[in-house]
């Protein structure tokens, strides 16, 4: 199994900075993209980005020119960058990790985090 592990929440006054981190661990064999998603209270959970294993990104149209996903293969680490941050941004972040395990390297099995609070105050 893989365990993934979100640090870097809390709260932050509006025009602020936070920046996560996600550790995965475990039985990986490969990890391919990376992501991170949120979800606010009585809203269904939302794509924020992602990033592939050559680093090509994509962002939700809200985040972008204010965020950045970066990643270290080596570590298997994903992170998220938000600066600029508005109240809209409220939500518990997810990490995810898109992974082939050493069990069964031939399917992907996407993990999830625990999730991480960020709250932005106007």
């Amino acid at each position: 199994q893989v365990q993934l592990v979100e640090s870097g929440g809390g709260l932050v006054q509006a025009g602020g900075s936070l920046r996560l981190s996600c550790a995965a661990s475990g039985s990986i064999f490969v990890i391919n993209i990376m992501g991170w998603y949120r979800q606010a209270p009585g809203k269904q959970r939302e794509l924020v980005a992602t990033i592939t294993t050559g680093g090509s990104t994509n962002y939700v149209d809200s985040v972008k020119g204010r965020f950045t996903i970066s990643r270290d293969n080596a570590k298997n680490t994903v992170n998220l960058q938000m600066n600029s941050l508005e109240p809209e941004d409220t939500a518990v972040y997810y990490c995810s990790a898109d992974v082939q395990t050493r069990q069964r390297m031939t399917i992907i099995q996407r993990y999830w985090g625990q999730g991480t609070q960020v709250t932005v105050s106007s």
